[in-house]
């Protein structure tokens, strides 16, 4: 899958097809059939949160069953890119930007 997506936070966010097979082939094979859902994510998420360690870092959250998608993405001006995608059972702490 690849895919270019604009995000809550007005951003480009892309990832590339190559990209996405090593998230979702080595990093995490979970998130796999969440194709749909990882773009949703992006767009209309539960909450965004700030990185504590790097402020370009974004954390959009999306509750799925009874756990949530997290997708990182590093933001540039007004482009950004997926670092990575996965699931899990909480929301990290760091600063709240948005929520719903």
């Amino acid at each position: 899958m690849q895919f270019s997506v604009k995000s809550k936070l007005d951003i480009q966010i892309r990832v590339s097809k190559e990209y996405w097979k090593i998230i979702i082939e080595i990093k995490h094979p979970a998130i796999a059939k969440y194709d749909t859902e990882i773009k949703e994510t992006l767009r209309v998420p539960d909450e965004i949160r700030k990185s504590r360690i790097d402020p370009d870092i974004f954390l959009y959250y999306k509750k799925v069953a009874e756990k949530y998608i997290c997708v990182v993405a590093r933001h540039e001006d007004k482009q950004g890119f997926v670092i990575t995608a996965y699931i899990t059972n909480k929301i990290k702490e760091g600063e709240l930007v948005w929520k719903k």
